[in-house]
């Protein structure tokens, strides 16, 4: 059997536990190492952590021992990312994949970055803002099915009542204050960060012309009380859903539309919106010759209970980075986009596995 990769997880939020699962199922991937935020964490085993069996690994939260320690990779997933943290894990000679940013950087910004992964001889891939790429890479991939495109789209609609992170959702989401405090808030900046590089992307690899990029963003209030939420209840008047786009503009035409859609339920909802008869899904849209119309169920939970124990969407950003780590590893150093990267694919399950005796896994 070929020699597997060590992996670090670094964070375990909801998608750095997910990604620990993932990586401990994945056949050509061991986990060696773990970095933690919180000092409570320090010195636990792994598998405590996430709610498992111990694994024999202790998390830390000393940077400095991850940086020392012998790894090829690590899943960098924190709340808040630090081109710093990066920089140092690619220059100590370990690769890293992470589903908060750069996944497709203006290369005006990117010359630490790049000078770090020349110095570690090492690859940064960024899986994107959204699971799975649902905003870049699905309608590039589908958009290989036309001629003639003119227009493309990835679009989110989730209910975030399963979203278990309530300092995000008021915090930064805006959800629970007046429209007038959610409007002028950061989440519109903060999110045009990543998802202006999903439509950069769709416009550079369909070959569209240059474009402007116009950013817009509307609130819905609550008609009355909606008492589930992870923040408490909101009350009428206070912003119950909130729906961001980015659209690309050519002479004066659409080519691009990227958006989120999320809703503390469809209830008691001004203006009243809702998810229409599809339900929560990502939809993916293509049009050109022929037109493409593509929908996405199953990254969302079946209850706001469940999605409250594990939700799909999370599980679904993480097991994309965890998959993505052999490829990355095998890239020549620099940011590597999807643009860069061969077709990633997942990993059997163990019992329908075959076996690789003596052989490694091409790319």
């Amino acid at each position: 059997m070929s020699t597997p990769i060590r992996v670090v997880q670094w964070a375990t939020g909801g998608v750095g536990r997910a990604a620990i699962g993932a990586i401990l199922q994945h056949p050509e991937l061991e986990l060696v190492g773990c970095w933690v935020h919180s000092p409570d964490k320090h010195g636990q085993d792994v598998g405590a952590i996430v709610g498992i069996d111990p694994v024999g690994v202790l998390a830390t939260t000393d940077a400095e021992e991850i940086l020392r320690l012998e790894a090829d990779a690590v899943v960098y997933a924190p709340v808040v990312p630090s081109g710093r943290e990066v920089a140092a894990l690619l220059e100590s000679g370990k690769n890293v994949v992470t589903p908060v940013g750069w996944f497709y950087p203006d290369p005006a910004r990117t010359a630490r970055i790049e000078a770090a992964c020349l110095a570690g001889g090492t690859s940064l891939h960024g899986t994107g803002i959204n699971p799975g790429g649902a905003t870049d890479l699905h309608p590039i991939l589908f958009s290989s099915l036309s001629t003639a495109v003119r227009f493309v789209r990835g679009e989110e609609f989730s209910d975030v009542r399963s979203y278990a992170a309530p300092d995000v959702l008021r915090g930064f989401m805006g959800f629970g204050g007046t429209p007038e405090e959610s409007l002028s808030g950061p989440m519109l900046e903060m999110l045009s960060g990543g998802f202006v590089e999903s439509v950069r992307m769709c416009l550079d690899a369909v070959g569209f012309a240059e474009a402007e990029i116009v950013p817009t963003q509307e609130v819905a209030v609550a008609t009355a009380i909606i008492s589930e939420t992870p923040i408490g209840p909101i009350e009428p008047g206070q912003v119950a859903a909130r729906r961001f786009a980015w659209e690309a503009v050519v002479d004066c035409t659409v080519v691009v539309r990227v958006a989120v859609n999320w809703l503390m339920g469809e209830q008691h909802l001004d203006p009243p919106w809702t998810f229409g008869p599809e339900g929560q899904r990502y939809e993916v849209e293509v049009q050109g010759d022929p037109d493409t119309f593509a929908v996405i169920h199953g990254w969302h939970p079946r209850s706001i209970e469940a999605g409250l124990e594990r939700n799909p969407g999370i599980v679904v950003t993480a097991a994309h980075c965890v998959n993505s780590i052999p490829y990355v590893v095998a890239a020549p150093p620099g940011i590597r986009t999807y643009l860069d990267l061969p077709l990633v694919a997942g990993r059997a399950h163990p019992d329908l596995a075959r076996q690789r005796q003596g052989q490694s896994t091409r790319y």
